[in-house]
Parts: structure tokens; sequence; C-alpha cells
């Protein structure tokens, strides 16, 4: 086990390098941001969080959240975008704790599949469009204007640009398809090819420097990076109190994707090892995270796929290997920095783009679509508001869309008319469905949701078109199996249509009710509000004690 930790902690550790400086870049920092928040946080994290293979440093989709953060126009009144990151960084760690302190976890599922799809999806174009100009090596002033990007093409840039796009596309797929055909080990494969990004920073780095392609041809580095482990700072909690408010909103969403992606990537790894995640836990543990790399001058982290799967590939089986990539990471802070400073940016565009790309997701809209349209809709919404309106007001409104289209759902619940199964006594079946008996003078209904404020109307009103349809009708029996609560609004609303039932001489009874909903209907004394009604214990019971000599209906397809 030793042996595996450490071998992955060295794979794992040649990442947290261009990682690192290209997720700072993408954010707009200083590269040593992004490497300082590879430093103290992981460690944080192998002490307290419940993975063994979770990597925590910076991420593309947090990077691209500060940097749109960074944006806003009411922060050029305060102090640098370092210090507005370490603001975002710790209030998304106090968040974190709060939630975990009122175990909010949960509240997270407010953010659906589509919703976190649509997202990823927007943000992924969003980070291809800002690096471009890095990869190509021109101004991003000239913003769309093609004749611009042109003008100002570096083809040395673009040169080192697509050749470490290359490298890294050949050293993924190509080369590990080779090397298992050779018969080489797993692990061996995961450690070769996931050496890609580091090779193409050596590589990239070997020109600059050979050829002085920044000096001689404008050729944009990374520049000069402090050497030595990161020093702990306080300043930024004497921050103004306006300074702390405007960054709150930003700091909330950072955090709560954070926490989503970080829980989703544990629990992929986890479910491979048949092990568990505590996520109460994790929010403490990507918290405190978020707080250490706040006072050691870093920006926001969280669990990293591409780290995460690669420290995993190269059979990581506890947090040790992560301990061992941050003491790498810490010596090569003391003793390369100087060359770090000569990186080009061409090759970290690359770097990101490669990370960034399989998160557009196309083929999972169309899929989606074919499943459920709402979902899809959802989707595409999410992702073209993030696109349009930017990733903070993306994400809310993809969330409101997903309420909306619950409350539309709930509101229109599936509602049964069911038989017995002839030759039972206990099976009840859609009419439309199967071959089943019924009763001219009982209708018998399934409600396969809760019954609430919204939907009370939509079940009076099918009622209500049974009811005209049956000239025999004496009783309706709400079979209540599917139902786990009744709030107090449909309570009132049902004792209304019960009254208006009893002038027609219809009574309304329940069954089947589960004990949670029973003890709630007791205490809002059910008995006298069903009048001549009654609650059954059984279904069949309900049958017995009101049916008339019965029918069969034919099925309209198979039973």
């Amino acid at each position: 086990m030793l042996g595996s930790d450490v071998f992955a902690g060295i794979i794992t550790a040649i990442l947290f390098v261009p990682q690192g400086i290209a997720y700072a870049i993408l954010a707009g920092l200083p590269a040593q941001v992004g490497l300082y928040a590879s430093v103290l946080p992981p460690f944080i994290y192998a002490l307290l969080g419940t993975s063994r293979t979770l990597s925590v440093g910076p991420v593309s989709i947090a990077a691209i959240m500060i940097a749109s953060a960074l944006s806003a126009p009411e922060l050029t009144a305060f102090g640098s975008p370092t210090e507005h990151a370490i603001i975002l960084a710790f209030e998304g760690g106090i968040i974190l704790l709060l939630m975990s302190a009122f175990h909010m976890g949960g509240l997270v599922k407010f953010i659906s599949h589509p919703v976190l799809s649509g997202f990823t999806s927007g943000a992924a174009i969003l980070i291809i469009f800002s690096q471009l100009p890095h990869l190509i090596g021109v101004d991003k002033g000239c913003g769309p204007d093609l004749i611009c990007h042109i003008s100002h093409l570096n083809l040395y840039a673009l040169f080192i640009g697509v050749i470490s796009l290359v490298l890294i596309l050949v050293m993924s797929k190509p080369l590990t398809y080779l090397l298992k055909g050779w018969g080489w080990p797993e692990t061996i494969i995961t450690g070769i090819s996931k050496t890609a990004p580091l090779l193409s920073v050596i590589l990239g780095t070997i020109l600059v420097t050979s050829f002085h392609l920044s000096d001689q041809h404008h050729v944009a580095i990374v520049g000069a990076i402090p050497s030595g482990l990161p020093h702990f700072e306080f300043s930024f909690l004497f921050s103004g109190f306006d300074h702390w408010i405007a960054l709150l909103p930003s700091a909330l969403f950072i955090a709560v994707i954070a926490y989503v992606e970080s829980v989703a990537i544990a629990l992929v790894t986890a479910n491979f090892r048949n092990e568990k995640i505590d996520t109460n836990q994790e929010l403490i543990a990507l918290g405190a995270a978020n707080i250490a790399t706040a006072f050691s001058g870093g920006m926001s982290v969280a669990g990293g796929f591409s780290r995460t799967m690669v420290n995993y590939s190269a059979g990581a089986r506890t947090q040790l290997a992560m301990i061992i990539a941050v003491v790498l990471l810490g010596l090569s802070l003391i003793s390369l920095t100087v060359y770090f400073s000569h990186i080009p940016k061409a090759t970290l565009a690359a770097i990101i783009l490669v990370a960034i790309a399989p998160l557009i997701k196309v083929r999972e809209i169309i899929t989606t679509y074919h499943h459920d349209r709402a979902d899809a809709v959802t989707h595409i919404i999410t992702l073209l508001a993030v696109l349009i309106l930017g990733i903070e007001e993306g994400i809310a409104l993809g969330v409101i869309v997903t309420v909306i289209i619950y409350l539309r759902r709930t509101s229109s619940p599936h509602i049964a008319v069911v038989g017995l199964v002839e030759g039972t006594t206990e099976r009840f079946k859609n009419i439309e469905r199967h071959s089943v008996i019924t009763w001219p003078n009982l209708l018998l209904l399934r409600i396969d949701e809760n019954i609430t404020f919204a939907n009370i109307s939509y079940i009076t009103n099918f009622i209500n078109k049974h009811v005209d349809a049956m000239p025999e009708l004496e009783h309706v029996i709400i079979k209540c199996s599917s139902v786990s609560y009744i709030d107090t609004t449909a309570f009132e609303a049902l004792h209304s249509f019960i009254q208006l039932l009893d002038h027609q001489g219809i009574t309304l009874n329940l069954a089947d009710v589960k004990g949670p909903v029973m003890d709630k209907l007791n205490k809002m004394n059910i008995e006298q509000h069903l009048m001549k009604g009654h609650v059954f214990f059984h279904t069949m019971d309900a049958i017995d004690a009101l049916a008339k000599p019965n029918k069969t209906i034919p099925s309209s397809q198979p039973a």
C-alpha cells in the first residue's frame, strides 16, 4: 500500500505545478496564488476529509467563477485581485463550515444534475474562449474582432501552443492504447500519460529560454514567481466591511459549486472501492481547506476531477499520496520557481483546453432530451444563461427553472383509477392498463404524489370528472399508499370538497394511509372532516364494506 501511495503522490505532484499556475492565470491572478493553493489545502483535507483519493486544490470551474467575481466594477474601489481572491476563499470556507454546523449539505440537492451540467458546459465554453488568445498569442483587447486577431497573431506563441496541444493529446488516448497493446501495467501507463502537462511545460520553457522568444518575439510568459513556501497572512481580515459584503454573493456560489463538484467526484472513486463518504464531514474538510488557502495566500479550492482520477488510477490507497504530493510541490517551490517564470502562457492555455473540453456535454443534452425533455430544457437554459448573463446569474436561473418544473410536475400528479386483479385480494392495477374488477357505485383512486396546496385543485377536478361520468356512484376511495404528506392547505380544501360530495350523496374515504400521515390527520380530527366517510386500514376492507356487485373491465394492453 505504501508503494502505491508513493507512486500516486509523485504522479499527482507532477500535475500540481502546471495546473496550479494555469488555473491562477485563468482566474486573473498571479501564478503563485495557484501554487500556494496546492500546498496547505490538500494537507488539511488529507487530515479531515473522508475520501481516500480526492485531490483538493485549484480547479478550472472555481477559477472561472473567481475571474467573473473579480471583474465586478464595484471591486475597483477596494484592494488588489489577489486580496479579493483570498477573501473569497475565506468567506467560502466560513460558509461551508456554517453549512456543516446546521447540517445543510442536503440543500445542494436543489442544484439538479441538468443545472450542474448546463453550468459546467457554459463555464467550459467561457474558459475556452478566454484561453484562445493565449494559445495563439494575441491581445485579449481585440475582443471578437477577427481582423485584429489575425493582425496581432504571434506565430511563435501559436507554434508553442499547438506543439503543447498535440503533445498532450497524443500522450493521452493514442499513447495509452499503444502501451496497453504492448501489455504494460496500468499504473505505469497512467504515470507516463499523465506527465504530458509537465512535459509540455518543460518543452515550452526550453523553447522560450533557448531562443529568447519572450524578449525578442514577445511570447507571453508567466513571469517572476516568489521562491519559497507560502507565508501566513492575516491582513485581509482587516479589509473594510463593504469589501467583504461585495464579495459575499460570489463566495456563496463558489463554495456551493465547489462542494457539489467535490462530493460528486469523491463519490465516483468511493463507489469503485465500496467506500463511504460522509457528506457533512466533507463540508468541514473543504471549509477548513478554503480557510487554510486564504491564510496561506491561495485561491479557492475544491476537488479536482482530473487530479483525483490520476491519483486513483496511479494506485493511491490513502490520503498519504496527497501528503507526498504536497511535500514534492513544497520542495519545487523552494528550489525550482526560477524556472517556472519562463513557462509560456500558450502552453498553459493548451493544458487548460485539454482539461476543459470534455466538460462540454452536447451529447448529454441530446440523450437527456430523448429521456426527459424538461431536464434537457433546464440544461440548455442554464448553459445559455451562463454564456449570456454570467455565471452566478446562470446558476440562479437554472435553479429557478428546476423549481418551476418541479412545481409543475407536482401540481399535476399521476392519478390512476384502479381495480382489483381477478383472483387476488390485495392487487390493484390501473384500469387503463390491466383487466381488473371495478364496481358501479365505487370509484377507487391511487394518487402517486403527496397531496399539497399545489395539486389539490388538480386532484379534486380529476375526481369531479369521474363523478360526472358515473351516475351510480356512491363512494370515492383514495388509496393513499403513495402519499407521504398532506399539507394544511390541501386538507382544508379536501374538507370543502367532501362537503360538496356529501350534497350529491357521495362519501369520500381513505385507505392504506401511512402512519405519519395518519398521525397528522388524527391531529386534524379527520373522522369528523370525512363526515359520512371512513378511514380503512386496507383497501380491501373498504371494498368489502362499500362495494356493490362488481364487473370486469377488459385490459387495453397486456397485463
